[in-house]
């Protein structure tokens, strides 16, 4: 249905061609400190209404650094879903915290805040909360429990650059909010992170570890030039992404055998980064969802499967405060369709969602027979 295959990212911009040129002309692209990081900086502060940004090198790294800004470390637990990227997992063992999980929302596999109460124990010290595959995180919730028991909140937005919980942007929630500028994020410079607080004692103490003779961890000129002019079309991006989201839907209709998912949060404007569907892999009489992945694939759309989670990972590393029925089922089931299709035009995405219908039907009927 697509036989140019997936669009390409990042797109052609012209704006981040020009970029590029000015910093190579003014010599600032190979600056140690010039003018690109600092309006970057100030950029995400107003859009973020937060007082302080951190630049760094990768989003991975912003959590962990977010972590230990916190003064969270060994002998600390860190509430984390049981269904979240990898490296957060990874980010609190590298601070010598143990990460506590609980169970994931069923109807859109974000971290559940129902479930908070339930590995609440006196060793916790912070909430590492992420917005996944299209979905947002009632923030407000998250937020009573911390002020409640006297926890940090760390807010993972790195798929959600630009989004908005509550009326109020991804990110700018908790004591600490965490970006990325990965080669595959909305907003990208290849790698690159930021964190985002009104703490101005969280920003000191990122600067006091991230400063070994100098910025260990930094974010180039020339990765902040490319990103600004990106920063600047974001809101019209992510309104686009959206719109393409509701005509897709439209285009599938109701398809058995995948279901969409759906956040309880309030006032929501996602950003859609991934967008999240489930494989019901019972109404496909038992069918790999690799198989369906590759046959969709075949047909030039971007769709992948999500994250593996960690409800198999060792109680040495970890402890599950609750049931993780869920969080094994989105390792299991989740389909994610990557973002660039989100920019095409209206007959592209119609062709994307005919190319998704013409495999289910396949996969029913092979399955009726």
């Amino acid at each position: 249905m697509l036989p140019e295959g997936p669009p390409k990212w990042p797109v052609a911009d012209p704006d981040v061609l020009e970029a590029m040129q000015r910093a190579y002309a003014d010599g600032s692209w190979g600056c140690y400190h010039g003018p690109h990081c600092d309006r970057l900086r100030q950029a995400l502060a107003e859009m973020h209404e937060v007082e302080h940004v951190a630049l760094c090198c990768s989003g991975t790294f912003a959590v962990e650094l977010a972590l230990r800004s916190l003064r969270v470390g060994p002998g600390d637990e860190v509430i984390l879903a049981g269904y979240d990227f990898a490296g957060n997992f990874r980010a609190i063992e590298a601070v010598g915290a143990l990460p506590v999980l609980i169970d994931v929302d069923p109807n859109c596999w974000n971290l559940d805040p129902r479930r908070l109460n339930e590995a609440l124990s006196d060793r916790t010290r912070a909430v590492l909360v992420s917005h996944l595959h299209g979905g947002l995180v009632p923030m407000s919730e998250v937020l009573a429990f911390a002020a409640e028991n006297g926890l940090a909140v760390v807010e993972d937005a790195c798929q959600a650059p630009g989004a908005k919980v509550e009326g109020r942007m991804a990110g700018a929630w908790g004591d600490v909010g965490v970006l990325s500028f990965g080669g595959s994020k909305l907003l990208t410079s290849g790698r690159g992170g930021a964190i985002l607080t009104r703490r101005a004692d969280v920003l000191q103490r990122a600067k006091v570890f991230c400063e070994q003779g100098n910025h260990a961890f930094p974010l180039s000129e020339l990765q902040a030039a490319v990103l600004l002019p990106q920063l600047a079309k974001l809101a019209a991006r992510n309104a686009a992404r959206a719109e393409a989201v509701s005509r897709l839907w439209k285009g599938l209709g109701e398809q058995p055998g995948l279901r969409r998912l759906v956040s309880r949060a309030a006032e929501a404007e996602p950003a859609y980064y991934k967008l999240g569907f489930e494989y019901l892999v019972e109404e496909f009489d038992g069918r790999s969802r690799y198989e369906f992945i590759a046959a969709i694939q075949a047909e030039g759309v971007a769709i992948g499967a999500g994250f593996r989670g960690f409800a198999l990972r060792s109680e040495r590393r970890c402890r599950a405060a609750t049931d993780l029925a869920y969080s094994r089922r989105a390792a299991t089931a989740a389909l994610v369709l990557h973002h660039p299709l989100l920019l095409q035009d209206a007959e592209t995405i119609d062709r994307a969602a005919q190319a998704i219908r013409k495999v289910a039907a396949g996969f029913r009927s092979n399955a009726a027979h």
